[in-house]
C-alpha cells in the first residue's frame, strides 16, 4: 500500500515504515503528526485518486526530529567584470516516519 501526499508545496510518494524529510513543520519531536492533504491512496489494484484530495484519506506519522540539510553553495559571476557573489544556504527540515495510511 502507497499513497502521495502534499506538504510544504511538495509531493511525497510514501508507504508505511518510510523515513522521509520534509519542510519544516512547528511540531515537538517524538509527537504524532496527522496528513489530510493525501492526493492518491493505492491498495493492490485499487487505486483511488482524488480530485484534488482524496475525501476521507489521512497519513500518520511519528516526528523523529528537526533538522538542516547540509549547505548548497551559491556562486555568482560576470566574466572580464570583476563581479563575483558568494552565498550559502542551508534549508530547516523535519524528519517523519510513516505509521499508518487510512483511505
Amino acid at each position: 500500500m502507497y499513497a502521495v501526499i502534499k506538504t510544504g508545496g511538495k509531493q511525497y510518494k510514501i508507504q508505511v515504515g518510510e523515513k522521509l524529510k520534509i519542510e519544516q513543520l512547528k511540531v515537538e519531536t517524538g509527537s504524532e503528526l496527522i496528513i489530510d492533504q493525501v492526493l492518491m491512496v493505492a491498495k493492490d489494484d485499487k487505486v483511488s485518486v482524488g480530485t484534488p484530495l482524496v475525501s476521507g484519506a489521512t497519513v500518520s506519522a511519528t516526528v523523529l526530529g528537526q533538522g538542516r540539510h547540509d549547505k548548497i553553495r551559491i556562486f555568482k559571476m560576470r566574466r572580464r567584470k570583476h563581479y563575483q557573489r558568494h552565498q550559502g544556504h542551508r534549508q530547516n527540515y523535519t524528519e517523519i516516519e510513516i505509521t499508518g495510511i487510512s483511505a
